[in-house]
Order: structure tokens, then sequence, then C-alpha cells
């Protein structure tokens, strides 16, 4: 008895599904590979302009969205200088490639990607361990250029080795770290009490 099998159990079939899943699979891809670069794109809605280390930014907890996010405020330039846009994009890729060369993700992590060893650094610029607001900048800065002397280690015998940072890259670590600051990642890291902390 020669009985034809079913279309959905021959081998073309399977086939011709798995080049149809296959491109339909790659063409959701672009598609979200381009959503994604529209929302992580420099002075979108989450990661704002580099220009806003001109301004105070803090991170509190939104109870319409339950998620803590950037709040951004009232001017309040980095080294008591405004950047235009140009300028501030200057000294935040500087940290930005300062930070790459030091390779500091052998230690610390940036919005949760690295090592463990050291604290992540996302928000770093609103660690309340820099004591004030007002002495923050130069405190980051004293730190970065001679860690063993300004460490403050919390009795876990952690420190940062001196990495002979430049003062222009120590300038342009901390404008990358307040930058950093001020990108929305969805309330990553939770529950962070900042610098400036307050109940609302």
């Amino acid at each position: 008895m020669n009985q034809t099998p079913p279309r959905w159990a021959s081998e073309t079939f399977w086939k011709k599904i798995a080049i149809w899943v296959t491109a339909g699979s790659f063409v959701i891809l672009i598609l979200l590979t381009f959503d994604s670069l529209s929302k992580t794109a420099v002075g979108g809605n989450r990661v704002q302009a580099y220009s806003v280390i001109n301004k105070e930014i803090d991170y509190r907890f939104d109870a319409q969205k339950n998620r803590y996010q950037p709040v951004i405020g009232q001017d309040a330039p980095l080294f008591g200088k405004a950047l235009s846009e140009a300028e501030a994009e200057q000294l935040v890729m500087l940290g930005k490639k300062t930070i790459q060369a030091k390779n500091c993700i052998n230690c610390h992590t940036l919005l949760g990607n690295g090592a463990y060893y050291a604290p992540d650094l996302t928000k770093a610029w609103l660690d309340p361990n820099w004591v004030s607001a007002e002495e923050r900048e130069k405190l980051m800065l004293a730190f970065l250029k001679d860690p063993e002397k300004n460490a403050v280690t919390f009795t876990s015998g952690r420190k940062m080795p001196n990495l002979g940072i430049t003062d222009e890259e120590a300038k342009g670590i901390v404008a990358f770290l307040k930058w950093m600051s001020a990108i929305d990642t969805n309330g990553f890291p939770h529950n962070f009490k900042t610098i400036t902390h307050r109940e609302d």
C-alpha cells in the first residue's frame, strides 16, 4: 500500500519553513536594531545631549513610572564653565577614551557591563560617598589623579591603583561620569540614593 505522506511531513516543506522563519527573523532583527539605535542616540529622550553636563542632574523615584529616573535641573556648569555642545562632546569623549585606554572595566562596570571588583560607575557622579555636591568635583579630580592618597575603601581593602591620569584626562572622566548619570537606564541601579537624595 503506497500512501503519500502529508505535505507538512515532507522534507521540502520544512526546508521552506526554515528559510521563511530565518528570513523573517532577519527582517525583525534589522527593524529592532534601527529602533534601538534611535532610542539610544545621543540627544534623544533617554540619552541626553553632551551639554547636559552644564545642568544639575539627580536620580529620583518616579511613582507614575514605578522606577528611578534622571531628573535634569537648573544650570550647574561643570568646573564653573558652561560649555557649548561641541566643547561638551569633546570633553566627554576624552573621558570615555581615557576610561577605555586605562581599561577601567577590568575592575568597574558601566551600565552593568564589566568586572565586579570595584563599584559600578553608571551613577558615580551621584554617589553619596562624595560627601557633598559642592565638594564633589574637587574630590573626584583628586581621587582620579592620586587614588592611593584619596581613596575611600569603606573597610573593603580594595584600592584603585595610580593610573597616571593627567589633569585634562581627569576632567574628561568627571565629565563623562556626569553625562552618564543623565542616561535613562530604566531604573538601573535600583534603589540608588544620590548625594542630594530627598524623599518626594
